[in-house]
């Protein structure tokens, strides 16, 4: 019997088994190095062996850490820590020091808890030093452990001098590594590194470890410079800031002990806050040693403890004016900072840990922050009122901007629907507006929102499929109306200059099930605003709110109460259950629900999962890598009358990428 012949495309080119590429080792990093790594320049991969040293001094083993950038490109990196271990990895039969720069997913991080190698690290992702080999056209290491100095050279990620080892020499220091690498120029925009974010780094490490010193070699200027803070958090804000302190610094920390309740030994934060009137405030965050420039949690634990601390003290001396609301920004407005949280597993966004995650972290920091400072607070009453006096003058002019605008806009505009929910705040900065899917999850969400800035406009069934309604035929359908009315701009096309100044919601969120019928109103809704509100989805305004999928109650064991966790979807769950084995809670004692839509969810858990700004998670809506035009031609195919045979097409090419929830 003949062969079968492969099936081939109108072009003539085969697609068979042999078709499929299978990424192996390093490839992927090289293919898409975007993914794992910031392409700008190199210092991202550079600051990946800076970690590992970094989290070596944290873990008690290193004080000294020198970076030399050599006259060639190169840029080493040597620590006086235990050293990489270099014997044979039981499992994987190959030199531990290799593994840890040739798989991605390698490293001593991952063994958390007892007897682990690293209690509290930044890197998680599992990326790590890999990343810098894939990158780099050679890579040297060496590591002094064991009265042994082992050596392993790298090119593109490949080993090509093998693991030698040789007895260490009377004077060689005993501990350490010492890690050089030549990173590829064309991974990256530039060769060059930034050295004002390279310095800025390095200070910041020698902040957080009070003790360390930290050294900068520039081989080609012959320059050398050392930072070693005695003082940690507090000299380094002082000598960091602009403006003068109102009143003196606030600094403070707090960790948790073995007995802790809701968190691990050693979780906590440190921190200095300095108030100013004027120039711009200094704020920086850190996890575990990681810089976080896009803040996060543990920044809104610390807004938190620091509001609430400030609201106690302003209620309790009665010292708000009449009709003064006074709002979180209003306290943080003028505060300069240095937080140094430490966190057992901290979850990032996004690859390059820019943004802490972690949901208990806002908890975490607040709980020690608040209590603090209102101790401190009510110690100090004078500088107490100096502080309040600033936070309502905050207050005062922000509430003076917003009814601005109200004036501007109040006349003409059209009855608002019946049906929304407004909140009481006007200003841009700050309101929400939740269209939620169905009535009973609207009833939650409007009990469990914040009143001052979130309105919430519940929608009834499907919305209209508007790709090919025109404009003027928009109004007959009255949930396309309401939602025009409540956002306060009028439909318009890509080319047109609407007039956003009724605009009356600085965020505009589609809230709604996470589950298939959920998917399909937010395209609809999508599709509204891509084709009628354009404008509001290029300024940044509209968003997707995800509402998680499970709920996990974890059971109480020991002294530890029982708790409830929330998964976004499939692979958080396994975290939280990860986390839950690890604490000696074994998965089928924890019972997982799954929310069949929100309406299942009262008005607490939807604030907490949802709703909260410190906590939920919102997806702004922008175009994606395609243009306005190209976009527009997709949705075509997705979202036409007349598409079915494009839409088929598309099923069959991508049906097996999809994970269909039945």
């Amino acid at each position: 019997m003949a062969d079968k012949p492969n099936s081939t495309n109108s072009a003539g080119t085969a697609y068979a088994e042999g078709s499929i590429r299978v990424l192996k080792g390093l490839e992927p990093v090289k293919q898409r190095p975007g993914m794992y790594t910031r392409t700008d320049n190199p210092l991202h991969i550079v600051q990946e062996v800076l970690d590992n040293a970094a989290d070596e001094a944290l873990a008690g083993y290193g004080k000294k850490i020198k970076v030399t950038l050599h006259d060639d490109g190169s840029v080493a990196i040597e620590d006086d820590g235990r050293g990489i271990p270099h014997g044979i990895h039981p499992e994987e039969g190959a030199p531990v020091l290799e593994l840890v720069f040739t798989r991605l997913h390698a490293g001593g991080k991952f063994d958390k808890g007892k007897g682990g190698a690293y209690s509290f690290s930044g890197g998680l992702h599992g990326v790590g030093v890999s990343v810098t080999n894939a990158l780099s056209t050679r890579l040297e290491v060496s590591s002094h452990r064991d009265g042994q100095l082992a050596r392993l050279v790298f090119a593109g990620g490949d080993v090509v001098e093998s693991l030698s080892r040789r007895p260490l020499e009377p004077g060689e220091r005993k501990q350490g590594t010492t890690v050089r690498a030549w990173p590829d120029p064309k991974y990256f925009e530039s060769a060059a590194l930034p050295m004002g974010e390279l310095v800025q780094l390095l200070r910041s490490k020698a902040v957080l470890m009070p003790g360390v010193s930290v050294t900068l070699v520039n081989e080609k200027t012959k320059e050398s410079q050392t930072w070693q803070y005695k003082g940690g958090l507090r000299d380094y804000l002082l000598q960091t800031l602009v403006g003068e302190p109102v009143i003196p610094l606030f600094e403070g920390e707090g960790h948790a002990d073995a007995g802790h309740e809701s968190f691990a030994e050693g979780e906590g934060a440190a921190w200095a806050v300095a108030f100013t009137e004027e120039g711009a405030p200094v704020r920086e965050s850190y996890v575990n040693l990681i810089p976080t420039p896009s803040g996060g949690t543990h920044d809104s634990g610390l807004r938190d403890g620091l509001f609430q601390a400030v609201k106690g003290f302003i209620e309790l001396h009665a010292l708000l004016p009449k009709g003064v609301k006074l709002m979180p920004e209003d306290v943080f407005a003028r505060a300069s900072y240095v937080l140094s949280a430490k966190v057992l597993d901290p979850q990032f966004q996004g690859q390059i840990k820019e943004k802490l995650n972690s949901r208990d972290a806002l908890r975490l920091v607040s709980g020690y922050v608040r209590p603090a400072l209102e101790l401190w607070l009510n110690q100090h009453v004078d500088y107490g009122k100096k502080l309040a006096e600033l936070a309502i003058k905050a207050a005062q002019s922000r509430q003076r901007a917003g009814q601005k605008v109200e004036k501007k806009k109040g006349s003409g505009v059209a009855v608002l629907p019946g049906k929304l929910t407004d909140c009481e705040s006007r200003d841009l900065a700050h309101n929400e507006l939740f269209l939620v899917e169905g009535d009973s999850a609207g009833g939650s969400a409007k009990m469990g929102r914040d009143k001052e800035t979130q309105a919430v406009l519940p929608l009834r069934g499907k919305v209209l499929n508007t790709w090919e309604v025109e404009r003027d035929r928009l109004f007959a359908n009255t949930e396309i109306h309401d939602i025009a009315v409540a956002i306060g701009v009028d439909p318009h096309g890509p080319l047109d200059a609407p007039d956003l100044s009724g605009l009356r919601y600085g965020k505009v969120c589609i809230l709604s099930d996470a589950d298939v019928d959920g998917s399909h109103i937010q395209v609809l809704l999508l599709t509204l605003f891509f084709r009628h509100f354009p404008k509001l989805i290029e300024a940044g305004n509209v968003y997707v709110a995800r509402p998680p999928l499970f709920r996990v109650d974890v059971p109480a064991r020991g002294k530890k109460p029982a708790t409830k966790a929330y998964a976004l979807d499939e692979g958080e769950l396994s975290a939280i259950l990860d986390k839950a084995a690890k604490e000696g809670v074994a998965r089928d004692k924890c019972q997982i629900s799954r929310f069949k839509g929100l309406g299942e969810m009262n008005a607490e858990q939807l604030w907490d999962t949802t709703l909260n700004p410190d906590t939920r998670r919102l997806l702004p809506v922008q175009l994606g890598g395609l243009s306005f035009a190209d976009t527009e031609d997709v949705i075509t195919q997705l979202m036409g009358k007349g598409e079915a045979a494009a839409r088929r097409e598309l099923m069959e090419l991508h049906g097996d990428e999809v994970e269909i929830d039945v």
